[in-house]
């Protein structure tokens, strides 16, 4: 089934990631590998790791094993705040493509922005000079508010390809994310279907999907799609997981999306961007 591309400019380059990503957060390692093994059999391209995630090793074993050549498979990782630094966010990437046993990484996100320790800019200086020397094609952030994107802008003149943010029809962050379209960055969403069962049982959600014939997660995902939100579910069940891919063969309707809009009740699932510091 076909997944879109979403192109992201970064530098002087634009490079295309897949709409629909492969999220791992709380997959243990030992785990991790077969899970990106059954999505990537089932058609996934694209995978979203960490190295606060602690399983990059276990998705490098995945890649290794995979008959999926490496160039059609998008990798994302990302540096922790405490590893901020002009050497620290170096030492931090290089530890972490060896992990994932990569040459060059696909993209590089700053993972949170922990404004009370104010070495963020500086942090997104290096991932600035990693790009500009080949290591990674596409540079972007997580969970970034408009201040902070503003003054990485002011002071390195260069807006992020992409901004991860927890995103979901209880969440929708309409500012945020017309901020990140009016300054060219593409919005990004972890917890796309939100932590526990509210949203996936909302009434609104299960009507739509009962005249579908879809279920309320395919829904909420082809929501994200209909948007141009590059989304990245996360699942370690294969069912799931070639369920969630489906959902880019969901349709739908502007009264449908909405109908979804209307659900919007600024429900954080995780911190406050502003407020989080580990």
């Amino acid at each position: 089934m076909p997944i879109h591309d979403i192109v992201l400019t970064s530098g002087t380059s634009d490079i295309t990631i897949p709409q629909l990503g492969l999220g791992v957060w709380r997959v243990p390692d030992g785990e991790v590998d077969s899970t990106v093994l059954t999505a990537l059999e089932a058609g996934y391209r694209h995978v979203d790791t960490a190295k606060a995630y602690g399983n990059e090793s276990g998705v490098g074993r995945a890649l290794d094993k995979t008959d999926v050549p490496r160039d059609e498979i998008f990798v994302t990782t990302k540096v922790w705040p405490t590893e901020f630094g002009p050497q620290e966010t170096v030492e931090s990437f290089n530890a972490s493509v060896d992990r994932l046993g990569l040459e060059t990484l696909d993209l590089f996100l700053l993972h949170w922005p922990f404004p009370q320790q104010d070495r963020f800019v500086v942090a997104w200086q290096a991932l600035q000079a990693l790009r500009d020397a080949g290591r990674v094609r596409a540079i972007g952030v997580c969970n970034f508010h408009r201040d902070h994107l503003q003054r990485l802008f002011d002071e390195t003149g260069e807006w992020p390809a992409i901004n991860q943010i927890e995103l979901h029809p209880y969440l929708q962050q309409r500012e945020m994310v017309e901020f990140n379209a009016e300054h060219g960055i593409v919005t990004e969403a972890w917890s796309p279907l939100a932590s526990g069962q509210q949203v996936l049982d909302d009434p609104a959600i299960g009507a739509i999907a009962s005249r579908l014939g879809a279920t309320p997660a395919q829904v909420i995902l082809a929501w994200h799609l209909a948007q141009g939100f590059v989304v990245l579910p996360k699942s370690v069940t294969p069912s799931r997981i070639a369920e969630n891919l489906a959902a880019a063969e969901v349709t739908l309707t502007p009264a449908d999306l909405a109908e979804i809009a209307a659900l919007d009740r600024g429900f954080r699932t995780g911190p406050n961007p502003d407020e989080y510091h580990g």
